[in-house]
């Protein structure tokens, strides 16, 4: 294995060179296109010298790039390039292997596994996704390690997706077993879930650092649509899709095979062996720089960019960002099958939101350039409690299936929206992740703040899950004897059995999701009007050089 500096080159999402910066690199001033200039040799009239005549005028004027482009009329702005497009085509793809098992763990699996298992187990199979949101502590790995025969981010990619297809393959051949009997299989689902999600955000750590030399400065917000394209396409075809072709009354009504889950996972493994061979054909510029970049150095780096006192409060701001509506990610839709909400049904709204969620991705793209990338973050705090909200409602006066048209398209349009704004707010942040980020050493900056951005959402669900049957009051009643005793809970497979043993019915009489869901609600809105929001604008207003490790 080689260790060696980044070098910066000419991405697709943006038209600037990204030339990542290491203690050990010199300053922009000294180093021009690697050569250094002699001592008494005049710097600025030798770099003035290297300019084409574009450059040279935004350098006489004082502008950057994305200054002059507001100074351009929509007819003079440069059209994308034709590497540019092809490099968003191939983060797509990328990013749409990483969606394949977050889909099967975040999504599919805990609601085939409702019937079978109380919330308390799903809180369990819910900490498979926790790596994904850990990634920043092997990242400066997969930093600093690399084949240079190979490229520094093809060295990472090309074996994870390899093992990633191999083990989804081992999976699906006792997937039926699994499923069949999930309570005695429950730890090791999770463990094979952990370990399919670890090496996807493995593979997310060389994409994102891959991203910030592939792309160009006036497309790079487009990373961000491009991760919520490739992600969100992945995700939902291992969801939504799977789930419709999975239920057997979809499959009945269309007259159509019922998919297996094992028969999907074969499909996800045979999709990711053949974008790794495609990918062998993809050339990836070799690192020059000969100066040594150790593992250690690394995590020197990521350890004074955690010191920024700027990074520090985003953190924190991030960590806790997602409170208000933690309660509908982790639990509202599967309360609404809980209540009779057919799989194939669900499965129906989400593939209807799914253009919608392209459509947010190029909104939030769009609507993040200029000087207020946090805007779209900001703005879509309140859409997103209020729907959180709604969501909560619409469980409580869940009618008894089947249910109306009517119904129906309520729920079309609040997942709709729902999932718009959260897309949006997705989009805006990670555009302002790119804005900020120095590319110290490749994608260590943006999987740090990456990092808290997906622990904010993840941590909570556990305890949410946790919560839902610590707050729950079920009794188990036996009309015959007349008796009422207690029971663990209304929901799991077993639960319902041992009270059908004792010859009763078993009755949800407080249902902790409620309660739960109204304590999230609360500490959202008090935590963005006195916290968020305030905090938000004041990071907005950081000139980009504050965010320098350097």
């Amino acid at each position: 294995m080689s260790r060696h500096n980044p070098r910066g080159t000419t991405t697709s999402l943006e038209s600037i060179s990204i030339q990542p910066r290491t203690p050990k690199t010199p300053h922009s001033s000294q180093r021009i296109n690697g050569w250094t200039p002699r001592d008494g040799e005049p710097i600025d009239e030798m770099e003035m010298s290297l300019l084409n005549e574009e450059e040279r005028r935004q350098a006489e004027n004082g502008l950057s790039v994305e200054e002059e482009q507001e100074y351009l009329s929509p007819g003079e702005k440069k059209p994308m390039s034709a590497t540019d497009k092809r490099a968003l085509g191939l983060l797509t793809i990328l990013y749409l292997i990483q969606g394949f098992p977050l889909g099967l763990a975040l999504g599919s699996l805990p609601f085939l596994l409702r019937e079978h298992l109380s919330y308390s187990q799903l809180a369990v199979f819910s900490l498979s996704s926790y790596p994904y949101s850990l990634k920043l502590l092997w990242s400066p790995i997969v930093d600093s390690l690399f084949f240079p025969s190979v490229g520094r981010r093809k060295s990472w990619i090309i074996p994870m997706q390899l093992v990633i297809g191999t083990l989804m393959f081992v999976i699906s051949l006792n997937a039926e077993e699994f499923m069949n009997n999930p309570a005695e299989h429950i730890y090791a689902l999770s463990a094979a879930f952990t370990t399919l999600v670890t090496l996807s955000a493995t593979q997310d750590i060389a994409v994102d650092g891959w991203a910030l030399t592939l792309l160009s400065q006036e497309n790079l917000p487009y990373a961000s649509t491009c991760q919520t394209i490739g992600l969100n396409t992945g995700y939902f075809a291992s969801f939504t899709v799977f789930l419709a072709l999975n239920s057997e009354s979809f499959s009945q009504k269309w007259g159509i095979p019922r998919l297996r889950i094992g028969t999907y996972m074969q499909f996800c493994a045979a999709v990711s062996f053949a974008v790794t061979v495609w990918l062998l054909f993809v050339t990836e510029d070799k690192d020059t720089d000969d100066e040594d970049l150790s593992i250690k150095s690394v995590y020197t780096t990521m350890w004074n960019i955690c010191k920024l006192k700027h990074v520090q409060i985003l953190c924190l701001l991030h960590f806790f960002s997602k409170i208000g509506w933690a309660a509908n990610d982790a639990a509202t839709q599967l309360k609404m099958v809980e209540k009779g909400l057919g799989r194939e049904d669900l499965a129906i709204a989400v593939l209807i939101d799914f253009p919608f969620q392209m459509l947010a991705g190029w909104v939030a793209g769009r609507w993040s350039r200029g000087d207020k990338p946090l805007r779209p973050w900001i703005i879509a705090f309140w859409p997103r409690l209020l729907l959180a909200l709604v969501a909560t409602l619409t469980v409580y006066w869940f009618p008894k299936p089947p249910i109306s048209l009517g119904f129906f398209v309520v729920l079309v349009v609040q997942t709709v929206l729902s999932s718009f704004a959260g897309t949006v707010q997705f989009g805006g942040i990670s555009a302002f992740h790119t804005r900020i980020s120095d590319p110290v050493v490749g994608g260590t900056y943006m999987t740090l703040l990456a990092t808290f951005t997906n622990l904010g959402g993840t941590w909570p669900r556990f305890f949410v899950l946790k919560g839902v049957d610590m707050f729950t009051v079920a009794t188990c009643q036996i009309k015959e004897q007349g008796l009422t005793v207690p029971a663990a809970e209304c929901v799991s497979d077993h639960g319902k059995m041992a009270c059908t043993d004792l010859g009763g019915e078993c009755v949800t009489e407080r249902d902790g999701y409620y309660i739960v869901s109204a304590m999230c609600l609360v500490l959202g809105c008090l935590s963005v009007i006195f916290h968020m929001i305030p905090t938000a604008r004041k990071l907005q207003a950081v000139p980009p050089a504050k965010w320098r490790v350097l």
